[in-house]
């Protein structure tokens, strides 16, 4: 289940590994998207000059998955900039963001009660294999950081409570001024701050902007492009878009962690 795409990156020298939250680790947010689309969809049809329900959901969803890897706010934005484009009067793009939130919350928020009250195993809740992954990476003494386009408030606390906060040397998520951080930002400062060559650093991600911007930067990025609702096989949604982005490698999941890690450090 590892398909390799590009086959000539320099492997064995991995040093610092970014894993992105949702959707490549945690799955406590699954079906964010059944919540963000037609969100935007109903608000974009009360504009004066919207298209049809069904072009109106293939744009959104091009533009969210575009998105997804960026803070929450940039894909609102966006949708201010859609609503007043078709004459409408847009809100705020954080009111669209704390709108969608809520909203989110209602379809989460029994599986994170869960979670705490210990009726669901942690690992339930996760991409298959992304716990052993992190134990894998950390006996190879690779220095991981955790980064999310969600609030860094939920990131921590979501991350505790799958007790994943030890395998990362730092956590990142989106912030209020959310100028102050995004994934480009953090990659780029751990390349510097770490003098690494392109090759010493792996991303793990299932969102465009993460893989995009580590091929920016000459390093290794495996596109995890998990089937979220079902735990198993690929999203080919999501396999296509990351290939777009520029993946060297697209896994499904974990499970086969012992195999990837192979492919990655042992050259």
């Amino acid at each position: 289940m590892i398909e390799i795409i590009h086959n000539h990156i320099e492997r064995g020298r991995v040093r610092h590994a970014l894993f992105d939250f949702d959707g490549t680790v945690s799955l406590i947010r699954e079906g964010w998207q059944q919540v963000m689309i037609p969100m935007m969809v109903e608000l974009l049809l009360q504009t004066p000059g919207h298209e049809s329900e069904a072009e109106l959901r293939r744009i959104v969803t091009d533009f969210v998955t575009r998105l997804t890897g960026k803070q929450t706010i940039y894909q609102m934005i966006r949708l201010a900039d859609e609503i007043a484009k078709r004459g409408g009067q847009p809100s705020a793009p954080l009111a669209y963001k704390h709108q969608y939130l809520d909203l989110l919350w209602e379809r989460i928020k029994d599986r994170v009660a869960a979670l705490k009250a210990g009726r669901v195993p942690a690992d339930e809740l996760m991409v298959p294999g992304a716990r052993t992954m992190l134990e894998a990476m950390r006996a190879r003494d690779v220095r991981c950081y955790l980064a999310s386009g969600t609030d860094e408030p939920a990131v921590l606390d979501e991350a505790a409570a799958l007790h994943i906060v030890p395998y990362f040397i730092a956590i990142y998520g989106a912030q209020d001024d959310y100028k102050r951080f995004s994934k480009k930002m953090l990659i780029e400062r751990i390349i510097a701050e770490n003098r690494l060559d392109g090759c010493e650093f792996v991303t793990f991600g299932d969102g465009f902007v993460e893989i995009e911007e580590t091929k920016r930067v000459n390093g290794i990025a495996v596109g995890v492009a998990s089937n979220e609702a079902t735990r198993a096989g690929i999203d080919e949604w999501k396999r296509s878009r990351l290939i777009q982005a520029g993946a060297d490698v697209i896994v499904p999941d974990f499970r086969e962690h012992a195999e990837l890690v192979t492919y990655l450090f042992d050259a």
